[in-house]
């Protein structure tokens, strides 16, 4: 499966507002999740092979930027009638056995992912205590095969930056690579 890289950012952009349900039906709005330095929004799915093989960096790099103080949420975008993998019971699942510490959403109607204008999982957007975007990018240089070990991290780094202050505007930002959202009605 080829992968698709997200398209340049709108740094400056507000992040939008949503209110989303997580697998147990609580729904969860932005308020709810952002933190006290800003937000971390991943979009992501269960059966993407880009998202499989980077799951357990980003819930490590989660771990560190909720203790920076960013609230961190993961959404699934997909049409999980047509990938039942993707569905709601599966992701709870997928988030118990990797140990999410944050809540993994289910935008059922795909509307949330269209107004991040998110285009594939995972595809990260990284927002201020003002909630604008100030990241939109990868992970790290990781894809399907594991980072080098001494890999930066990109993401993580960022973030952390940003927590500190918002005025700081990340350097280069590398574009996600992952698989296209599935949206509803595409084969």
């Amino acid at each position: 499966m080829p992968g698709l890289e997200t398209p340049g950012a709108d740094l400056g952009a507000l992040c939008p507002d949503f209110a989303l349900p997580d697998p147990t039906g609580r729904v969860w709005t932005l308020s709810d999740l952002r933190g006290t330095n800003g937000l971390l929004v991943a979009f992501i799915c269960n059966h993407c092979p880009y998202v499989k093989a980077m799951i357990d960096r980003f819930v490590a790099d989660a771990k560190v930027l909720q203790g920076a103080g960013i609230g961190v949420v993961a959404i699934m975008p997909n049409d999980f009638t047509a990938y039942p993998a993707d569905a709601p019971d599966r992701m709870a699942d997928f988030a118990r056995d990797h140990g999410f510490p944050f809540p993994y959403l289910v935008d059922e109607s795909q509307a949330v992912a269209e107004s991040f204008e998110a285009v594939c999982t995972p595809d990260f957007l990284g927002f201020d205590r003002y909630l604008t975007l100030k990241y939109r990018g990868r992970l790290d240089a990781g894809r399907k095969d594991p980072p080098p070990p001494d890999c930066p991290r990109e993401l993580r780094d960022a973030m952390v930056a940003i927590a500190r202050d918002p005025l700081t505007e990340p350097g280069t930002q590398h574009p996600s690579l992952g698989c296209s959202i599935k949206w509803k009605g595409e084969a």
